[in-house]
């Protein structure tokens, strides 16, 4: 990784010298993406009673936008290699800024619909360029600082989404959730055409792009993401579900066959021998559909069961966030001395503890006996494990594929998101109702001890597939 910065020792003795105006502007964008997410989900109810929308019109407006998001990462990560990083960082930003302000201006569902997909394909392009810019502009401790952040965002936003959510739905209007993006992209804007060196590549990179691979690849994925927003209305042993899942899977298989002919391919068939990224990807697949699956039944709890507003709700994970960020600082402390899979499996370890301590909670606990150290105990496991899959999976990429490891990376971080809920909805649901107070008290528990389950199979994962070495140790490279 060190190569074009000249010297090991060089760009070791420069180490903290690199501004940091550039991994700020990443850093604000990314938490803008992840926010987003689950901005929605505490506004639904309002905003399908001020809109008239019914509730699979409410469904597809978080569906559109994880669809776009999760359908186009490697793309965006792609065209973030090839073009310029700056200018492709730019792009997204203005097109999240100004879908944005278009999506609180929506008077009917097509058009809110409409307003999230933009918002979802804005991201994809926004992401990769954001990290890449992170992975490639620093070196040593700096960088790994800045991975671990950027590991911490991607639960954090999850976690303050919810709250904000509440608090502006209930203090404001559901239009200020997404107005609330619009200065803060400006900003950015502004803040990366100061800060954000132009990195010198012409279109001409354009015309190496893998077109087929592109269309098949965002397909696959696409309908993954469709199907999955869709498990919860149909069911896992529905017709649709299994044509979409066949489908889904038969459009990767013609991806891999494609990739492999390509000249210039979206996605290095090297990619999948390079341990630290697959793994890493599959840890941030399982953290993040764990966190969004806690969030999820937990709002969906306090709601139901312990007659919680909108807000309340909302607030409810203010501590997860607070825990979840501890989690993080004790991840970058500990990476010195510890390998990376050990904190990886260890966070996971303590998710799952966390799972069984909300599996016990009923119509009857409070919040701070029932609810409170089950939440805080997944967010300080979920912090060190985003912290550790953040920093070590980008070890030993060139610069030249940096965009498309990002990608890849944060493809894993929007699946995961879809099949958390997805999966945990069905599994809760089969044990009792989510809508009903009688029956969630038995679905959030089952859902709870299945979080538990599902987090120790991934600690067990990480152990057995992460690298063993210490973040900045292993080093291998595509060619």
């Amino acid at each position: 990784m060190h190569g074009h910065h000249g010297t090991a020792v060089e760009a070791d003795a420069h180490t903290d010298t690199r501004p940091w105006g550039p991994m700020i502007v990443a850093l604000v964008a990314q938490v803008l993406v992840v926010i987003d997410i689950s901005v929605v989900n505490t506004a639904m109810p309002t905003i399908g009673h001020e809109l008239g929308l019914a509730s699979s019109d409410l469904q597809w407006v978080v569906t559109a936008y994880l669809l776009m998001s999760g359908g186009i990462l490697l793309l965006g990560g792609r065209i973030a290699d090839l073009v310029s990083r700056r200018a492709v960082f730019l792009t997204g930003l203005t097109l999240f800024t100004v879908a944005s302000l278009f999506t609180g201006f929506s008077g009917s569902a097509a058009e809110l619909i409409g307003g999230r997909a933009a918002q979802g394909a804005a991201a994809a392009l926004m992401t990769p360029a954001a990290l890449s810019i992170i992975s490639t502009t620093y070196t040593g401790t700096q960088r790994a600082r800045g991975l671990a952040l950027w590991g911490a965002i991607g639960g954090l936003g999850i976690a303050v989404g919810v709250a904000l959510g509440g608090v502006l739905t209930t203090w404001t209007s559901w239009e200020a959730i997404f107005w609330i993006n619009v200065p803060v992209g400006v900003l950015a804007i502004v803040g990366t055409l100061h800060v954000v060196a132009k990195d010198p590549k012409g279109p001409a990179g354009l015309a190496a792009f893998d077109v087929p691979g592109a269309l098949v690849g965002v397909g696959s994925l696409g309908t993954l993401m469709f199907t999955l927003a869709r498990v919860e209305s149909e069911g896992w042993t529905s017709v649709p579900t299994a044509i979409g899942l066949g489908a889904a899977a038969s459009l990767m298989v013609a991806f891999v066959v494609l990739e492999r002919h390509a000249e210039q391919p979206l996605v290095h068939p090297h990619t999948w021998k390079i341990s630290s990224l697959v793994s890493s990807t599959t840890v941030m697949l399982g953290i993040t559909g764990l966190l969004m699956s806690v969030v999820f039944l937990t709002s969906i709890f306090g709601q139901t069961a312990l007659g919680y507003s909108a807000l309340e709700s909302g607030l409810a994970f203010l501590p997860l966030a607070a825990t979840l960020v501890l989690g993080t600082h004790l991840a970058a402390r500990g990476s010195a001395h510890l390998p990376v899979r050990t904190i990886a499996a260890v966070g996971l370890a303590v998710v799952a503890g966390g799972g069984l301590l909300l599996s016990r909670a009923d119509t009857a606990s409070s919040y701070v006996g029932g609810l409170l150290p089950g939440l805080c105990i997944v967010g300080l496991g979920a912090g060190l494990v985003f912290a550790a899959v953040a920093g070590t999976a980008l070890n030993g990429i060139p610069a030249e594929h940096a965009g498309m490891a990002s990608g890849f990376l944060m493809t894993g971080h929007e699946v995961g998101a879809a099949l958390g809920v997805a999966v945990l909805s069905a599994i809760a649901g089969n044990a009792g109702t989510l809508t009903a107070a009688s029956g969630v008290v038995e679905a959030y528990s089952r859902g709870s001890v299945a979080i538990t389950a599902i987090a120790l199979a991934f600690a067990a994962l990480a152990v057995v597939r992460m690298p063993a070495g210490k973040a900045d140790a292993a080093h291998m490279h595509l060619h």
